[in-house]
């Protein structure tokens, strides 16, 4: 296949989200599951909720350009009450779990996996994917803008991160964490219950 043809298949598969009836179903299980998804979304969403490899929880949204991508056999859990903003990217290679009441501010990218480039002999994208393991991000958690979470990591409940930073590491609960790589600022001084 070549040309045209290639140029319509890829087209095809790269402008998949976009069809009304893709929309629909996307808008279906939104509905059934009580969480809301504004278009354009990108990446495997459909079918990752068919397969059930895709849940979302009941009060969670989706801004236009999020792209959650898959690869087979890979899972995402997204908890309830989570805000996904413009743009935000989570990428699963095995499995990304994100509690409850997270929000990701616009463009953060969580990823469980990185990009071979050690083979000499190979184009970069062909070389596929290597992993430290699957991520996971705690309850009540806060990413500003240009977050990135790389695989391996856990971060634990009520954290924040600061924009533009790369959290490269484990971050305890209950921290404010920031910087290229994220270390931890301080603790959160909580306030008192009913204060």
């Amino acid at each position: 296949m070549g040309g045209w043809k290639l140029w319509w298949a890829k087209r095809r598969w790269y402008e998949r989200n976009r069809r009304l009836l893709r929309r629909w179903r996307i808008n279906r299980h939104a509905a059934r599951g009580g969480f809301f998804v504004r278009h354009p979304v990108e990446g495997e969403i459909l079918e990752a909720l068919d397969e059930g490899r895709l849940r979302i929880g009941e009060g969670t949204l989706l801004e236009p350009g999020c792209w959650l991508t898959l690869a087979p056999g890979a899972r995402i859990e997204i908890g309830e009450g989570c805000f996904l903003n413009r743009n935000v990217m989570i990428a699963a290679h095995e499995s990304v779990a994100i509690g409850d009441h997270t929000m990701f501010a616009n463009g953060c990218f969580v990823g469980d996996a990185e990009h071979r480039y050690d083979d000499p002999e190979q184009p970069i994208t062909w070389q596929g994917f290597t992993s430290k393991g699957p991520v996971r991000i705690g309850a009540n958690c806060w990413f500003g803008v240009n977050c990135v979470v790389t695989s391996g990591v856990s971060v634990g409940d009520r954290c924040v991160v600061g924009a533009n930073s790369v959290v490269n590491r484990d971050v305890e609960g209950g921290t404010i964490a920031a910087g290229a790589p994220a270390k931890p600022i301080r603790r959160i001084d909580f306030a008192a219950p009913g204060g």
